[in-house]
């Protein structure tokens, strides 16, 4: 069953659609509500939530009232602008966990009941936040000095530790060398200092205990808020290893947990599926045994309890949770280093918490995505002794070698597999994984309810959102809609949105789309003669965001408010702005394209991790990681120089003229534009915008406006450095001044001057949506009648665009509408801006021909699990498929006819279902 976020409008809401010149007046209340259901404990929560341009000055001061009217502390801070100056999103962070809705208002907020105070010393940072304090080191190996609550130390010495490995695991022989690691802090920056909540970022690198070696960059986030106990840690590390020679063999956050009380009062935790947990005392009573110490309560011991020369129960020391798949665990424990493991219990999908302690206090830890990203564990060790080592495995020691090096040592070709691999670019030097704990300590072992809700707790983002209605009243994120079921042709498109995105969410579990590099992303396309996605095929492999996947997710959940889609976008967003992305290097800003190997393909482009893809993520959930990606983004034209992305498509020819680089109008500048629009709106630096109308100005200085480029080119594929028709009828390649954002022209080889293009790439890599966010935002008439121009007269010859400069009414029957994939959105578009029935036509017909997701079962010998399949389904597809939907329903307002004609027969399509002239 889904579930929705359950939100309501405050009265008035709807009053924000305003104007800049009411920016003085009070904004109205702005009811906010759980996404899914309340978080299981009391917990800290941060999110963000749009005004629309005009309503919201800058300093504007906000309360919160809970469900019950009562005010509840608020700590509020910019994260967006207008380009008048108004806020455009804003950040708000409190503690809560009653189920809503919440209101925000104009004015003070309350104070926290417990005072959060930071205090930053020589060599380290003090925090308390009323319910436990907490030092930070700034230098050394410990992220995490001490954390102490009711006035005892209940963890110490909180350190990220791992192993490396020199080489593969071999077939057989000898283990190749190891060698230990662990955190040595650089830098420590205090982001937020309160009165609700206090950021810490961590930067270091790992150092090898022998050789001092630094390696694997880090970030670490630690989350504080007033009167909660818990830590929310947010860790993110960068490969930058050999990938030949560098194996990581365990990853990890370990803490020391001190032991005071006799081992039959000290207890560990695992929590299990569904609820289930898992919970022993070091010294488990016979078969009379005290169900206090069941329940993790203190008893005074008895008979065989505790260390005894003859008769005595057993006393174990050591445990571990393994989950080595997505789809089984298993709980050992063992007495000492000297003795077996012996098995406990076993179970499917760990929800990823460990607890360690004593009656008079502990730790536990809890890792979000935990089996959905194995290999994973926890373990426990020593726990008899004076202090336990407990540590949360992000790569298990137990898993093999975490192994970066690409599938094959040979390019398999762009034809035969639809796969781009280039010598020496299928590296994985610079990518990153993000990960997220959560730590709760405590001054007693919890009980078993309490351990199971910090688990469930742990597990899920906690998150207030706004409805759709007014997120969308806003004004914010482009062309969309909330869902709309008003008419039988509106239900039917709902329906088929709601089926592929269905689709989607059964594929990933019935083909175990789960994993440590992969867990979030969904593969490319899918083999119908195989019964099975192209795991194993090249191009077709995992999608690394190719034609806009995470724009498509986030709209869907825009307009539905629907939990289930927003974890579904948060995963996808998660995953492919770290994996298939470049943080650092020369490559850094721009994504791999996609592949077997996250980082396989040799395709280096913007358009894999331009910043459009994060932006709902950044601004409904303040997350500062993704904030740090974003602005990563702003080095991608640098990266784009030295990487042309037409280097082996398009040769750079002796006569064309020479610029520092070259990129194309489309996507690369979208890309560009759709960078530094975000800057822009995030920082108010008007340096940004005067960036983007710089590239503006060189595109209306040229003949064809976006459509200016050549058709014409250096082709490898005619061979004997033969001049001719490129791929894709064209491309908008121009040339690029870094130092000015200035877009040059570059002549075609035959024609000798710019051409118009028609380019199947240019707005279908989340150009378009860049676009209709960017349009209005500049403001400038000239640019949205060029913009206009381009989606009424995609594929107008040249006479007819010069003409069209000198008429805007050209091409009014709709015969140059695009037709290839981007052409509807386009001409939706057009009617939005005309009311020219004739683009809406074009725009209506397609939504006809969509057929959504109609999936047939499978099982038997045909494949390996019951599943199913969806002819005509492929990742392109489904998310520019989606993408369209969504927009041409927002656009076609009443051009939309009542009802739909049901769409035209399809024959099932065969082999990796998509053909050649569909392949993007």
């Amino acid at each position: 069953m889904m579930k929705t976020m359950k939100w309501g409008l405050a009265t008035g809401a709807m009053a924000l659609l305003m104007t800049a010149g009411a920016s003085q007046a009070a904004p109205a209340d702005v009811a906010v509500n759980w996404v899914g259901d309340a978080p299981a404990v009391n917990t800290g929560v941060s999110w963000g939530v749009p005004w629309p341009q005009g309503a919201v000055r800058k300093d504007q001061a906000f309360a919160l009232k809970g469900p019950d009217g009562k005010a509840l502390p608020l700590q509020t801070w910019p994260l967006a602008y207008w380009p008048d100056g108004s806020l455009k999103f804003s950040g708000f962070a409190t503690v809560a966990s009653a189920a809503g809705p919440y209101v925000i208002s104009a004015g003070a907020g309350a104070a926290p009941g417990a005072a959060l105070n930071v205090q930053v010393g020589k060599e380290f940072i003090d925090i308390s936040t009323g319910a436990s304090k907490v030092r930070v080191g700034t230098r050394g190996t410990d992220l995490i000095q001490t954390i102490s609550v009711d006035g005892r130390e209940v963890a110490r010495s909180g350190r990220l530790v791992g192993l490396v490995q020199q080489g593969p695991d071999p077939e057989e022989g000898a283990m190749p060398a190891r060698a230990g690691f662990a955190s040595k802090i650089d830098k420590v920056t205090v982001e937020q200092s309160g009165p609700v909540r206090a950021v810490l970022k961590v930067e270091g690198k790992h150092k090898l205990a022998k050789g001092g070696r630094e390696w694997l960059p880090f970030s670490l986030r630690l989350y504080f808020y007033a009167g909660d106990p818990a830590i929310h840690v947010v860790h993110t590390f960068v490969y930058d290893g050999d990938q030949k020679k560098d194996f990581i063999r365990g990853l990890g956050l370990r803490f020391t947990v001190p032991m005071r009380e006799e081992v039959y009062n000290r207890h560990v935790a695992f929590s299990g599926q569904d609820g289930g947990l898992w919970m022993e005392s070091l010294q488990p009573g016979d078969l009379n045994a005290d169900p206090r110490q069941v329940a993790g309560e203190k008893i005074d011991g008895g008979r065989f309890y505790g260390v005894k020369d003859k008769e005595q129960l057993a006393i174990w020391s050591d445990y571990k949770l393994t989950q080595p798949s997505p789809n089984g665990f298993n709980i050992l424990k063992r007495t000492n280093a000297q003795s077996t493991w012996v098995f406990s219990d076993a179970g499917k999908r760990a929800s990823g918490l460990v607890f360690a302690g004593d009656v008079s206090g502990g730790l536990a830890v809890s890792v979000k995505d935990f089996w959905q990203s194995y290999p994973t564990a926890f373990d426990v060790r020593n726990a008899a002794g004076k202090a336990a080592e407990l540590t949360a495995w992000l790569w298990s020691p137990e898993a093999p070698a975490m192994d970066m090096r690409h599938y094959a040592t040979r390019a398999h070709g762009l034809t035969a597999t639809y796969e781009d691999v280039q010598d020496g670019m299928s590296q994985a030097y610079g990518v990153a994984r993000t990960s997220e704990f959560t730590l709760y300590p405590s001054a007693a072992v919890p009980s078993r309810d309490q351990l199971v809700a910090m688990a469930k707790a742990g597990g899920a983002r906690a998150l207030l959102s706004a409805s759709p209605a007014y997120i969308h009243s806003a004004g914010v994120f482009g062309v969309w809609s909330p869902v709309d079921r008003s008419t039988p042709a509106r239900a039917a498109i709902e329906d088929k949105l709601d089926s592929v995105l269905a689709f989607y969410k059964q594929q990933q579990d019935d083909r175990h789309w789960y994993g440590f590099w992969t867990y979030g992303d969904v593969i490319h396309s899918y083999n119908f003669r195989r019964h099975v996605w192209n795991y194993d095929h090249g191009g077709y492999a995992w999608d690394n965001t190719e034609l806009g996947t995470p724009l498509w997710i986030w709209a869907s959940y825009l307009r539905s408010g629907r939990a289930d889609l927003f974890r579904m976008a948060e995963a996808l967003a998660r995953n492919t702005s770290e994996t298939n992305v470049y943080h650092i290097g020369p490559m850094m800003g721009l994504g791999s394209r996609h592949n077997v190997v996250k980082w396989g393909d040799g395709s280096k482009e913007g358009r894999i991790s331009q910043a459009a893809h994060w932006r709902p993520f950044y601004y409904l959930t303040t997350d500062e990681r993704i904030g740090d990606v974003m602005r990563e983004q702003l080095q991608a034209d640098k990266a784009m120089i030295k990487f042309d992305p037409m280097r082996l498509a398009q040769p750079v020819l002796p006569q064309d003229p020479k610029y520092p680089g070259r990129i194309r109008i489309g996507p690369d500048w979208y890309v560009l534009a759709g960078n530094w629009m975000t800057e822009w709106e995030r920082t108010g630096d008007t340096k940004w915008r005067d960036r983007i109308n710089a590239g503006v100005d060189s595109i209306l200085q040229m003949p064809f406006w976006l459509r200016s480029g050549v058709r014409n080119g250096l082709n490898p594929d005619l061979g004997g450095n033969k001049i001719g028709p490129l791929k894709g009828r064209g491309s908008m390649t121009v040339g690029y001044d870094p130092a000015t954002g200035k877009l040059h022209p570059i002549p075609d080889p035959l024609e000798g001057q710019q051409v118009p293009v028609l380019y199947n790439l240019s707005t279908i890599q989340g150009g378009a949506e860049v676009m209709f966010e960017l349009v209005p935002l500049l403001g400038r008439k000239d640019f949205a009648t060029a913009w206009l121009q381009y989606a009424r007269l995609g594929e107008a010859p040249a006479e007819v665009l010069l003409k069209d400069k000198e008429t805007g009414t050209e091409g009014a029957n709709g015969e140059y509408v695009e037709k290839a994939q981007g052409g509807p959105r386009l001409a939706a578009y057009a009617y939005a801006q005309t009311k020219n029935p004739a683009f809406a036509k074009h725009a209506i017909e397609n939504m006809v021909r969509w057929r959504g997701a109609v999936p047939r079962p499978l099982s038997g010998p045909d494949v390996l699990n019951p599943t199913t399949e969806a002819f005509g389904v492929s990742t392109n597809d489904a998310a520019q498929s989606g993408l369209t939907m969504i927009e041409s329903l927002a656009l076609l307002g009443d051009a939309l006819p009542h009802e739909l004609p049901p769409p035209p027969p399809m024959a099932e399509r065969r082999g990796t279902g998509e053909g050649p002239a569909r392949r993007q």
